[in-house]
């Protein structure tokens, strides 16, 4: 079994226009939100065996924060320009060389490549990936070569917002 979760990254700040795209922060508004996400993982006993994420600060921070709840090492994040500047199909190239030694992949990224990389493999596609959000898709196979031919199934998609509003459902 492999496991694929796909990470947009949290709330950015827009307020420093001397900054390229790729060097804008997180907002702590975005830090908090993740932490929705974090709670939702850690409940789950989430392990991943390789965080791929994108140059851009504001995936990379992401991408840390996550690490450092699961106990994953900061310095094995792997980091991938691609992520930032490709598209959907793009991101297919990370898994060619990909060992069958990793079961559980988590991709940090941004949309609209996100939303577009997950809605391939879902049968109820999503309108928009938000950000702190995450899809969890699991494939029935052993090894990264075949897992666009195999059985797949969505696991989660979360997001902050729902994991906020499930949370004030069930207190009613």
């Amino acid at each position: 079994m492999k496991s694929l979760f796909i990470v947009r990254h949290a709330k950015s700040a827009w307020d420093h226009p001397g900054l390229e795209d790729y060097q804008r922060p997180l907002l702590e508004k975005g830090k908090k939100r993740t932490k929705y996400i974090v709670d939702y993982l850690l409940q789950r006993n989430t392990r991943v065996d390789l965080i791929l994420s994108s140059h851009a600060k504001r995936a990379l921070e992401t991408a840390k924060i996550i690490a450092n709840a699961l106990n994953y090492p900061e310095n094995k994040i792997i980091i991938s320009k691609n992520i930032y500047h490709g598209n959907a199909d793009s991101l297919f190239n990370h898994f060619y060389d990909l060992s069958d030694d990793v079961s559980a992949l988590m991709m940090v990224g941004h949309n609209p490549t996100f939303t577009y990389f997950a809605n391939y493999f879902m049968d109820k596609p999503i309108d928009n990936l938000p950000t702190s959000g995450v899809v969890c898709i699991e494939f029935q196979t052993d090894s990264w070569s075949n897992f666009l031919e195999v059985p797949r199934k969505t696991k989660f998609v979360i997001s902050p917002r729902k994991l906020r509003d499930d949370i004030s459902r069930k207190r009613k």
